[in-house]
Parts: structure tokens; sequence; C-alpha cells
């Protein structure tokens, strides 16, 4: 009995592991309509302390400004405008998803002439539309900006961050809805971040399983459609439920490879082939010795500086190893890798060296 007692015990330790290890739904798929949208406007950050747009150079600031003092009861159009406290500015959003009106949402200012920074500035009123030509909301308000210039009398400056970047936190008032009732829907698509024919079946046979009947099927790699059962009142309630179920998704064995600062990742389902390996280093040291040649001591001629090189060449001994078997896994590789005792960047050669042996069963990506 003790030893059932054991037994079972061990197993539900290690289905809970086994279950602890799947990933959810809700981080791996996107569902049809719940996306953000971008919506971008363009406006006139004011305030600036001298450092914002010159107008002879930004037309389009100068343009604006007449417009907007027009507006305002103020005629400017022949007047000779000399200003350096203004900004012309693209302000840039993401609307929500199922976002009301009256919502705030954080607005992205950047300058689009040559001003040199936003720091201490305002928007001013900024329509921000959608791809559509219609305007979603509405932005205004301080913009902070964490980056700083300072410079100095002698043409010395120091700068930090993007000073011509920065954020209105809290800047934009919804004014439209996008519609769209996700409740009545029966029928949707859930849509996978990393398309996979394995994976897509996996998510259809999990929903299958939880609501014990057809309510999910993949009809491509990218895509799962589900049906609405009649257990469930609405679809939210439904998609609220399967989101947190858990599965295992298949991984394309893959190294990417960034050339640029060396780092190398590598997939759990990367297999070597047996193959033999030899890596060495050759090394060239040039030495430049300054001699002096003395002339006779019965001439007027200067002593002379004569250059001496010294040249050697040291190559390492190339080791031969063995690495892989059979299409080992990931960890023996690794180990086998580093027990070669090469640097990332020779390892990069290697990886490639591999790849074109074809002992790399592995898609190699450089980034």
């Amino acid at each position: 009995m003790r030893a059932l007692v054991s037994a079972l015990a061990c197993l539900l330790c290690t289905l809970s592991l086994t279950a602890s290890a799947g990933t959810r739904l809700k981080d791996i798929i996107d569902v049809e309509g719940v996306r953000d949208n971008q919506l971008i406007g363009y406006g006139i950050v004011f305030g600036l302390n001298g450092t914002g747009d010159s107008l002879r150079n930004c037309a389009m600031l100068r343009q604006s400004l007449e417009s907007m003092m027009e507006r305002l009861g103020v005629n400017t159009r022949n007047a000779n405008l000399n200003t350096k406290n203004a900004a012309a500015v693209m302000v840039t959003a993401n609307l929500p998803p199922f976002a009301t009106n009256g919502t705030r949402i954080d607005v992205t200012v950047s300058a689009v002439c040559d001003a040199a920074s936003l720091e201490g500035g305002t928007l001013l009123a900024t329509p921000l539309m959608g791809a559509d030509g219609q305007a979603y909301a509405s932005a205004q308000g301080s913009v902070a900006v964490g980056a700083f210039t300072a410079s100095g009398n002698s043409g010395t400056s120091l700068t930090r961050n993007i000073p011509t970047n920065g954020r209105v936190p809290n800047g934009a008032t919804i004014e439209r809805e996008l519609r769209f009732d996700i409740a009545a829907q029966s029928e949707l698509r859930l849509s996978l971040r990393n398309p996979d024919f394995t994976t897509a079946t996996r998510i259809a046979g999990a929903i299958n399983s939880f609501v014990g009947g057809e309510a999910a099927f993949a009809s491509d790699p990218a895509t799962v459609r589900i049906r609405r059962p009649d257990a469930f009142r609405d679809m939210s309630s439904f998609i609220a439920q399967i989101e947190g179920l858990e599965i295992e998704p298949e991984q394309r064995a893959r190294v990417i490879i960034n050339e640029t600062t060396g780092v190398i990742v590598m997939g759990e389902n990367v297999r070597v082939s047996t193959v033999a390996i030899a890596q060495g280093n050759l090394t060239i040291q040039v030495q430049e010795t300054p001699g002096v040649a003395m002339p006779n001591s019965f001439t007027n001629a200067q002593p002379v500086v004569v250059p001496q090189s010294d040249i050697a060449v040291q190559e390492d001994a190339a080791r031969l190893a063995i690495l892989g078997g059979n299409g080992v896994p990931l960890r023996e590789l690794v180990t086998g890798l580093n027990s070669l005792g090469v640097s990332p960047r020779d390892l990069i050669v290697i990886l490639q060296a591999l790849k074109a042996s074809g002992a790399l069963q592995a898609d190699i990506e450089v980034m």
C-alpha cells in the first residue's frame, strides 16, 4: 500500500510539472477584432525656450502659424515672423480595442523640422485620425521629454537620449468609438502569433476537450475557427473560459545569429549529426624598432634613423573534435561547442559551416 501511495504521489507530481510547463492560449493567440488601431496627427508645440524650429527652414510651421492666427482673428500674412519658441510635430497614438468616449490615452510627439529640443513645450489641440481619415481622438497637454541638451560658449555640447521626441501622458481624449459587438458573435477566428500546423491542431484539440464537442478546428497553420457552444450565453464568456487553457506550442528548429553583437540563440529542437570540427587561430605580430645609424667621424653627415621590423607568426594547433551523434539534443550540442573553447565570433562561423555541410538540422536566421 505504501509503495502504491508513493507511486501515485510521484505520478501526481509529474503530471503537475507537465501541466505547469504548458503555455496559456491567451499568450500565443490573438482574437479576431481585438486589436489596437494606429492614430496620427499634425500639431504644434509652443513654449520652447529658443529650441524650436526656424521659420526660414520650416515652411509648414510658418503656414500653420499664419492659418491658426487668422482663425483667432490675428492677421500675420505679411508680417516678418521670427520665433524659435514653436515646433512642428507629428503626434501618434494607439487606440485600444473597445475604448469608449472620454477614455484618455498616451500620445507620442516627434519633431518634424530642425527643432533642437521639445523640453518644456505644450502641445496645442491636435485631432488624431485613423486610416479611414476620420478623427477618433483629440490631443493636448505638456510634453514630457526624458532627455537633455547642454552646451557652452566654446561650442561644446552634450546630449543624452533624444530631446526631439517626447510623450504626453493621458494627453488624448477619445471622441469616437470603434464598434465591435464581440459578445453577439457566433463564430470567430483565433490567430496564432507563430503559425504552425501542430500548434493550431493542439489548440483546437484543447478547446474541443474542454467543451466536450466539436467547437473548434484548425483551418490553416495560422488560424483556428471557433463556434460558440449553446452552453455559453455569449462569445465573451466563452473566450474568457478557453483563453486560460494550456498547451505545449511546437517550435521550429532555428538558430538566430546577430553578427553585430555576437549573440546566438538556439531553439530546443536544434539537432546536429556526427561531424568532426577543427578550429585554430593564426596570429601575425609586427613590431617596429627604430635604430640609429651613426656616420663616420670625418664627415658632416647627420645620424639617420633606420627602421627595423620584426615579424612573428604564431599558429595555434587546431584540435579535431567530434561533435554530435545521430541528432544530439540541445544540451549536448552546447556542451560540445563549449568544449572547443571558441569565441562567439568563431561559433557563428562554425554554425554556418555546419549548416553548409548538412550536419545542422535547423534553419539559420542572421539578424
